[in-house]
């Protein structure tokens, strides 16, 4: 059974501070958005990252208690926007000191005597790998992966035609990784060369 209008409750006054703080966020919103993304902006350098801070300012603005306490709540909109945005640079540079290697110094950037060794002993492999193939899979592979010839230049060079070039080298490309999976070397090249 419903009570006539007459008998009704009235709201509660959270419900109408809550009703009253969203009608002057929204209208804070109409109002002051664009002046506030634009002062964002120009302190985060960039504008999708100044309008999800101005909606988290927005959103936290909802959230307090009373409204009725801050008599200057455009002020206060900006000066939380504000802190949010210095918090976010400061994650942004922490984020930035720890994606650079610089913690670890230089120890990526300079060749040291044990990973010029491993190198040299991997060009030493290949070599051999390629060594098991047919001479013209070899002279394809070393002038288009050394020699950085197009494969229009290697077939020209070699008298044969170009789509026999991509052939040879995708096929050896092929047998390389093949062997260094640990195919055997016939097996492997019946992979190649059914």
């Amino acid at each position: 059974m419903t009570r006539p209008d007459s008998e009704k409750r009235p709201e509660s006054p959270s419900k109408a501070d809550g009703a009253a703080r969203a009608a002057e966020v929204a209208r804070l919103f109409r109002d002051h958005n664009r002046t506030l993304v634009l002062y964002l902006a120009a302190r985060l350098k960039d504008v999708q990252c100044a309008r999800e801070v101005a909606q988290e300012a927005y959103v936290r603005l909802l959230q307090l208690e009373s409204t009725g306490t801050v008599s200057f709540l455009r002020a206060y909109l900006f000066k939380i926007a504000g802190n949010i945005a210095i918090d976010r640079l400061r994650q942004q540079k922490t984020r930035a000191r720890f994606d650079q290697p610089q913690e670890l110094g230089d120890i990526f950037l300079e060749p040291s005597a044990e990973r010029m060794l491993i190198a040299r002993e991997e060009l030493v492999h290949l070599g051999q790998l390629v060594a098991e193939l047919p001479e013209r899979y070899q002279q394809a592979f070393r002038l288009h992966r050394l020699e950085d010839y197009s494969f229009a230049d290697i077939a020209q060079h070699m008298g044969i035609k170009e789509r026999m070039v991509r052939r040879y080298v995708t096929n050896t490309l092929l047998y390389l990784r093949l062997r260094r999976e640990g195919v055997p070397s016939p097996h492997a090249w019946r992979q190649i060369h059914p």
